[in-house]
């Protein structure tokens, strides 16, 4: 409960794919999970069936966390009020803040949408507008939430004054949460993160294609939603792109999911893993969302061309709060039980709200001194980041 109590992201996402990790048969520490399909509609009586092939991610339970206590008999003869306070709870604050962040850093580092102006503090209701504004332009369903950072939220908090009322005796989220605004729950968090931009020295990057367009399919695409695409222009040997930089391409334009109509902004394009440029200046980039241009799946108006210009989003070698606006499918959490060592001489697993915190006892005979250890397994996945968006404020 102490645990459960002071989380805020990790109370916001989906958690839809934990059961199959508590299967009687076990499938391992990893699942693979489907995407949704989009459909598609013809025009006129023949009949034109869809290829309804699913793309696949996989969600791996990759970390292990825990919070390891030792103490006296005498501190466990507190009241369990007193040793709630002094002992667990200050335990679990810092257990929920790593399982916070992880979830903050899955999802803005593989969020390819980001609207405002990196450095600019969201100040005012328009600012905050973009981010569902953008969702509305790319068909996310309701339902969504935002987390913003505490600059944000003191930023924007004067433009919401005497619409609600603070309170002390209630979880970290309920004390997150401001006033719903354009139909998004609104939560502050210490544990937005930052993202720092790579160096991207040298001349103005563009995109160098060998064959005069570069686009791939969703057959190619689909279980990745990557595609790799060749830089130039970098520093030689020095010249880095980053896991989280946010790029668009020159007349590259975004595309509404549902309907495949030109929207009138440069599609964005996240970098999935960070590279530093060759010795000539370039490098290999593998970006997302794929430029997929026509189809069930397209995702962008047009193919890239050779020589194109490629501008980040940001400064270079700068670093930005990452303030997300999404809905919950867009990010997976699954917290299954552990095992219980046989070895241990007491040991309970225990379960809240979904959380699952494993808790293994041992005794210092000679010191007279009690030794817990608390143990979690977390897998996070943004399984459809396409669904989030960073907002920064603007100019």
């Amino acid at each position: 409960m102490q645990l459960e109590d002071n989380l805020v992201i990790a109370k916001l996402c989906n958690r839809d794919f934990e059961p199959e990790f508590g299967k009687a048969v076990k499938n391992g520490d990893t699942i693979r999970i489907a995407r949704p399909i989009h459909g598609q509609v013809r025009t006129g009586a023949v009949m034109q069936p869809q290829d309804i092939t699913e793309g696949r991610e996989t969600l791996t339970i990759a970390t292990q966390l825990g919070a390891d206590l030792e103490f006296t008999s005498k501190d466990l003869t507190l009241s369990v009020d007193q040793f709630s306070k002094r002992i667990l709870k200050p335990q679990m604050i810092r257990l929920a803040t790593e399982i916070d962040l992880m979830v903050m850093r899955e999802l803005s580092d593989n969020c390819p949408n980001w609207v405002g102006t990196p450095g600019q503090t969201i100040n005012s209701y328009a600012d905050f507008a973009l981010a569902p504004q953008r969702l509305d332009e790319l068909s996310v369903p309701s339902g969504r939430v935002a987390i913003l950072s505490p600059a944000d939220h003191w930023g924007l908090v004067p433009t919401l004054a005497g619409t609600f009322i603070q309170g002390v005796n209630r979880s970290a989220l309920e004390r997150a949460k401001l006033p719903m605004i354009g139909d998004v729950d609104m939560y502050m968090s210490q544990n937005v993160t930052t993202h720092t931009n790579g160096t991207w020295s040298g001349a103005s990057p563009i995109a160098e294609i060998d064959n005069g367009t570069l686009s791939t399919t969703y057959a190619a695409s689909k279980d990745t939603w990557t595609m790799t695409i060749h830089i130039d222009g970098l520093t030689a040997n020095t010249g880095t792109v980053l896991k989280g930089d946010v790029i668009t391409i020159e007349n590259v334009y975004a595309v509404n999911t549902i309907t495949g109509a030109t929207l009138p902004w440069l599609r964005e394009f996240v970098v999935k893993s960070s590279v530093t440029a060759d010795g000539t200046g370039d490098a290999d980039v593998t970006i997302s969302p794929p430029i997929i241009t026509s189809g069930p799946y397209m995702t962008c108006n047009a193919a890239a061309v050779d020589g194109a210009n490629i501008t980040l989003k940001g400064s270079v070698n700068v670093g930005y709060p990452q303030n997300l606006v999404f809905h919950p499918d867009a990010v997976t959490l699954a917290m299954p039980n552990m095992e219980k060592p046989k070895g241990a001489a007491w040991c309970e697993q225990q379960s809240y709200e979904g959380f699952n915190l494993r808790l293994t006892q041992g005794y210092d005979m000679t010191n007279d001194k009690s030794q817990w250890r608390f143990d979690c397994l977390v897998g996070v996945k943004a399984y459809q980041p396409w669904l989030a968006t960073r907002v920064s404020g603007s100019n």
